[in-house]
């Protein structure tokens, strides 16, 4: 076990005392280049051009302008550690155009306002009135008829006479020839007459 740490130890050593190496993948290099370009537009009158050229943190250039007056301008330029200089000179001669004395134009009174002529006269046209439409009577209305059912015939009630009156029960007599009390004789008699009235009620039927 303490071998190992021994062995660690010195490992560590070791790569504290030999550090690693790495190659920059971006070195510091000074910039060298140089480029020229120009311009001459006949269409819409422009004309410049430029030349720069630098080596390591110097650089020099020209450019030139032409200018509406007609010169040229001309910009010699350095820079470097010391800063920028430049130097300005121009070729040619200012033209300008002519300037003409102001003369105002001759007064014109302002024409008069323009009239049209009237419209001649049309007189509007008659309002226009549509033929009547015939008459036509409003429709009568007439109800839809009430329905009346046929009324039903009931045949006269026919008469039914009483029916007459029969007796149930019939009575007789004997006629006896032996001579009764008075008693039994007046029985007799009451019956008799009740016969008789019995008769003269069936009689009325």
């Amino acid at each position: 076990m303490v071998s190992k740490v021994l062995l660690a130890a010195l490992v560590g050593v070791a790569q504290c005392a030999s550090p690693v190496q790495y190659a920059d993948p971006y070195p510091a290099i000074a910039p060298n280049y140089n480029y020229e370009y120009g311009v001459n537009d006949g269409s819409y009158g422009a004309v410049f051009s430029q030349q720069e050229e630098r080596n390591d943190y110097n650089t020099a250039g020209e450019y030139r302008v032409n200018l509406p007056d007609g010169r040229v301008q001309i910009v010699t330029y350095s820079a470097g550690p010391e800063g920028y200089v430049a130097d300005v000179k121009y070729e040619g001669e200012a033209v300008y155009p002519e300037e003409k004395p102001y003369s105002p134009a001759p007064y014109k009174p302002a024409p008069a306002p323009y009239k049209p002529a009237p419209a001649p006269y049309k007189p509007a046209p008659a309002p226009y009135k549509p033929a009547p439409a015939p008459y036509k009577p409003a429709p009568v209305y007439h109800a839809a008829p009430v329905y009346k059912p046929a009324p039903v015939y009931h045949a006269a009630p026919r008469y039914h006479p009483a029916p007459a009156y029969k007796p149930t029960r019939k009575y007789g007599f004997s006629l006896v020839t032996t001579a009764a009390p008075e008693s039994k004789k007046a029985a007799e008699e009451e019956e008799a007459a009740e016969e008789a009235a019995e008769e003269a009620a069936e009689s009325r039927y």
